[in-house]
């Protein structure tokens, strides 16, 4: 076994995100305190105990890095060119009622580019991962390659705030569009896991309003996405961070394309 000092940052990300989910799942259907955090959200004993872990694992290998974890903020030079990103339990209000839909996601900036990341779930043991060229998925010690695909004609739409886009765009909106019904099934899966269920094959886009630079959430799923081969751009289908934020992450341009169209026609014209 390669020594965590010695690993690749492709590794290093995929070992973070298994002590992250070793905790999460160790801590499932325990007592667990909370605690407040503006707009409603919280964090859990488990939240913090999984950074905690992830982190461990992240400090010992690259000391010199610096860190922006969802729990305990950022750490490091403020312009560092190399910033993990961490979300040790995506999906906390579905834990905390002892629902299974969450994700553990670390992932590598450098520069201005992810070049290493995993999303790990928890529960099926599955840990989705990208070194910024392919993306895979290991399960068992077997890593197998992600291959998109719309057949399943499922989207997921995050419908959590901030709106950032609006009045322009709203999520809810595009789930009651007519010619959204007729051509896609809507889910509503409030993690990011369902991000990297797009590079999989398992759902056929995923939309989401807000500012995803250097997202915590975000930034593992768009990763392999786009390594995968994935459609992946902001709601005005401009690369992703570069215009007025967002995402449509799709299996293919035809559902891009489609998804895209709807969004713009919630726009004002003008």
């Amino acid at each position: 076994m390669v020594s965590v000092s010695m690993a690749s940052d492709v590794q290093l990300a995929v070992e973070a995100a298994q002590a992250g989910a070793a905790v999460v799942r160790g801590m499932y259907g325990t007592v667990l305190s909370r605690t407040e955090k503006a707009g409603g959200d919280f964090a859990t004993d488990a939240d913090v105990a999984a950074e905690d872990a992830i982190l461990g694992v992240l400090r010992t290998a690259r000391p010199d890095d610096a860190v922006t974890g969802e729990e305990s903020g950022e750490t490091g030079a403020g312009g560092a060119e190399r910033r993990w990103l961490v979300d040790p339990l995506c999906g906390t209000l579905n834990y905390a009622v002892q629902n299974m839909l969450v994700a553990v996601n670390v992932a590598l900036r450098v520069g201005s580019g992810v070049t290493a990341a995993a999303s790990a779930d928890p529960f099926s043991g599955e840990v989705f991962w990208t070194d910024g060229v392919g993306a895979f998925v290991r399960k068992d010690g077997v890593d197998e390659e992600l291959s998109p695909s719309p057949g399943s004609c499922l989207v997921d739409v995050n419908l959590d705030a901030p709106f950032p886009n609006a009045p322009d765009f709203r999520a809810v909106h595009l789930l009651a569009a007519p010619e959204f019904s007729e051509r896609f099934r809507p889910r509503v899966v409030s993690t990011t896991l369902a991000v990297a269920w797009v590079a999989a094959g398992r759902r056929a886009a995923y939309v989401t309003d807000g500012d995803l630079r250097d997202s915590v959430h975000f930034a593992a799923g768009i990763a392999l996405c786009e390594a995968a081969g994935c459609v992946v751009t902001d709601l005005r289908g401009l690369p992703p961070h570069t215009g007025r934020g967002g995402l449509i992450a799709a299996a293919d341009r035809e559902t891009h394309a489609a998804l895209l169209g709807m969004v713009r026609a919630q726009a004002p014209a003008g």
